[in-house]
């Protein structure tokens, strides 16, 4: 099944320079990119965003994460996408990430870490974590415009 889903590479991510690197695996994997850009959220669009979120003891120390600094978005599709871009991502908590992910690779603080400096964890990316929320999360990042469609050469190897 065909699907699509949202990747943010984080203001941390975007300052280590790992944008390509992220780019890279997920292209790696056979996964294709619909749609690309970079941007700045302010908090009121961070409320958008983490409205799961907004009533948490740690919501403050994340949206002030989200909105320090410019954010990637991308969307990734292919198949069983969201599960697979779960995959390449690894687990929240850095620490738990394994080697081999994006998280296992970059990033290693603890949520007890974050909690007790009262920031974020800075795990360097986002990826919806099911169906709905990537509905959601498309919806309120991209237009229907700023998605594409194209062959890549591989897919005859990939889908």
């Amino acid at each position: 099944m065909i699907e699509q889903t949202l990747v943010l590479v984080k203001p941390d991510g975007v300052s280590r320079g790992l944008i390509g690197e992220v780019i890279k695996r997920f292209e790696q994997r056979g996964l294709k990119i619909a749609g690309l850009k970079m941007v700045k959220i302010d908090t009121d669009f961070s409320k958008k965003h983490y409205a799961d979120h907004v009533d948490k003891e740690f919501y403050k120390g994340l949206e002030n994460f989200i909105v320090s600094g410019p954010v990637v978005a991308i969307v990734i599709e292919g198949v069983d996408a969201i599960e697979n871009v779960r995959k390449i991502v690894g687990e929240t908590e850095s620490k738990s990430a394994i080697p081999g992910t994006i998280r296992g690779d970059f990033s290693h603080v603890s949520y007890s870490h974050a909690d007790e400096k009262g920031i974020a964890i800075k795990n360097i990316i986002h990826a919806s974590g099911n169906k709905e929320d990537a509905n959601k999360e498309l919806s309120l990042w991209f237009s229907v415009n700023e998605l594409h469609s194209y062959k890549r050469s591989d897919e005859e190897h990939v889908f």
